[in-house]
């Protein structure tokens, strides 16, 4: 069995939460959003997981979801390093806050052998997607899971969302934007504010970061966060380094990057008040025998 290595983005810091989002418990036995993850992905063939957080979690990250993970999954944690940049660069001062999800990633770099994918700790992404996204792996390409962009909104507020631009299922770009219901459209404000604001249909693909990749990826983060540094010299203090951006420069040079789309339901957590329906999809998805009640016993 080829090795498929599932990167869990875990550093963040949960602002508009109010909270460590990562480590709330939604399941019946005080399971995280991320066990429900590692256990889909672990039924569809991936065989290790990697935590990407910061110092300050690691050792809450290993003494509950690390410990319920024992002996059942390869395991490594990785702390979002400030100062993990390419060589002959120096962190501007007065940076604070990590680069970025791009950034994060490339922290892992020397845990990943080859085919890899990545979702965020604090996003249900269902189940069903980790076995097309499992499936995906196996093609020489990147790949996207795809969900409905109408299906991704939060009734609390704007929500960021990298909307997907594809044709017959191949990536022609990802535009991050701020998002949100009008009418029967979603109105999409590209965040960089170089793109005119869309109106895009509710079915209309959107990337919730769970992406499958190869090592070329790292590659390629490696080259663009060069770039970055010697075309955003003034503003290294504030920079985000986003993956979208990586895929779309990928796309520009010829990558092919599939749209996969999915059955499974995305459920978010942005805000507190979100929290409630997530309980509850996660309740019936029990009822349906699709999770077990005990999760890891």
């Amino acid at each position: 069995m080829d090795d498929k290595t599932l990167v869990i983005l875990a550093a963040g810091m949960g602002s508009r939460f109010g909270g460590v989002k990562q480590l709330f418990p939604v399941g019946p036995n005080g399971e995280f959003i991320m066990d429900y993850s590692i256990y889909s992905a672990k039924k569809y063939g991936f065989n290790k997981i990697v935590f990407i957080t910061r110092e300050s979690l690691i050792d809450d990250f290993k003494n509950t979801i690390g410990k319920r993970l024992e002996g059942m999954i390869d395991v490594e944690y990785v702390i979002q390093r400030l100062d993990f940049i390419p060589d002959g660069y120096q962190v501007p001062e007065g940076r604070e806050k990590p680069w970025g999800t791009a950034h994060a990633i490339y922290c892992a770099k020397d845990c990943v052998s080859d085919k890899f994918a990545v979702i965020t700790a604090d996003d249900f992404y269902g189940d069903d997607c980790f076995r097309v996204l499992s499936e995906a792996l196996d093609k020489d390409c990147y790949s996207i899971i795809g969900y409905h962009i109408g299906d991704t909104l939060s009734k609390n507020g704007t929500v960021n969302r990298g909307v997907i631009i594809s044709h017959y299922g191949k990536v022609e770009d990802i535009i991050e934007s701020a998002c949100e219901l009008d009418g029967e459209k979603v109105k999409c404000t590209p965040l960089n504010k170089t793109k005119p604001v869309m109106y895009v249909d509710k079915d209309n693909s959107v990337s919730m970061l769970m992406n499958g990749f190869n090592k070329d990826l790292f590659k390629a983060i490696d080259k663009e966060f060069v770039k970055a540094f010697e075309d955003n010299k003034d503003k290294l203090d504030t920079y985000e380094f986003l993956l979208p951006d990586i895929i779309s420069n990928e796309i520009k040079n010829g990558k092919i990057v599939l749209d996969i789309p999915t059955t499974s339901k995305w459920v978010g957590l942005t805000y507190k008040e979100d929290a409630e329906n997530l309980i509850n999809n996660i309740n019936e998805l029990i009822e349906k025998n699709v999770y077990p009640k005990d999760l890891w016993n």
